[in-house]
């Protein structure tokens, strides 16, 4: 059976994972517990960590970890309140009691045939109408079918909604010319994506999803630089753009299954 490692990044401390065999990574400036894994060393981006988040623990493990283990097992990733679970648990069912027990911790039969593992997809076309009105009047403007047709509630106007009205078209333009009408296609055509920046595959998928990502994000840091992004809304930026291009990416070029994740929030 092939293995499995799971890395939880966050820059709080998870007491919910103080009994689980995951790996977890750190991205706070805080002093971690001492079995966390840094990011601060080697090849790192860790300056760039109040824009880029997780990122900065990914753009870690893939420069000085991914080739370092020989194993060809699943590697993959979660985040700090956001957990892959076994298929026969769901949010409504998972509690302080079970949490343990619903964590994914081994390589599941359905896997086989697949070689990538993506968060179920969330919907962005139930925006209320008063908060399209708000958040959204220049895309109105543009397109006011948007108001009363959900199939216009894109990825893309979700994103112009919340992180930056035309800051994802331009970073789709800076993709290379294979991916770059494909990607606005799906921006522009879809209402749902695999959220959080969460995935499991194998190390060769890895390294190109990374090899993909982040030199695409290198040249976004041209137009949308660090100084001017702030609050909610664009300061990590970067990440909201790399969690609608893991979407698309793993669509397009890996064999993938969608699998349940949980928000757990620790009480």
């Amino acid at each position: 059976m092939d293995s499995l490692k799971i890395y939880c990044v966050t820059n709080k401390i998870v007491k919910a994972l103080s009994e689980v065999e995951y790996e977890i990574g750190w991205v706070g400036q805080e002093k971690p517990p001492k079995n966390y894994i840094t990011c601060n060393n080697g090849d790192n981006i860790f300056y760039k960590e109040k824009y880029y988040s997780e990122l900065t623990f990914h753009y870690w493990y893939w420069k000085n970890q991914l080739n370092v283990n020989n194993n060809e097992g699943w590697y993959g990733f979660c985040q700090k309140r956001r957990f892959w679970i076994k298929e026969n648990f769901s949010q409504e069912t998972v509690n302080k009691s079970n949490f343990k027990e619903s964590i994914l911790n081994i390589v599941p039969k359905k896997w086989e045939g697949y070689d990538a593992i993506v968060c179920k997809k969330i919907d962005v076309s139930n925006v209320k109408k008063m908060k399209i009105l708000k958040r959204g009047f220049r895309s109105i403007l543009k397109e006011p079918g948007i108001l009363f047709d959900k199939n216009k509630c894109t990825i893309k106007l979700h994103f112009d909604m919340f992180h930056g009205h035309g800051n994802l078209e331009k970073a789709a333009n800076l993709l290379n010319e294979e991916d770059r009408k494909d990607f606005l296609d799906y921006i522009n055509g879809r209402t749902s994506f695999h959220p959080h920046i969460m995935f499991i595959a194998k190390k060769h998928i890895i390294n190109n999803w990374f090899n993909s990502l982040f030199p695409w994000l290198e040249r976004c840091e041209r137009i949308f630089g660090f100084d001017n992004l702030r609050g909610y809304d664009t300061q990590r930026l970067y990440a909201y753009l790399a969690e609608r291009y893991l979407s698309f990416w793993f669509e397009k070029y890996t064999k993938s299954l969608e699998w349940p994740w949980i928000l757990y929030e620790e009480k």
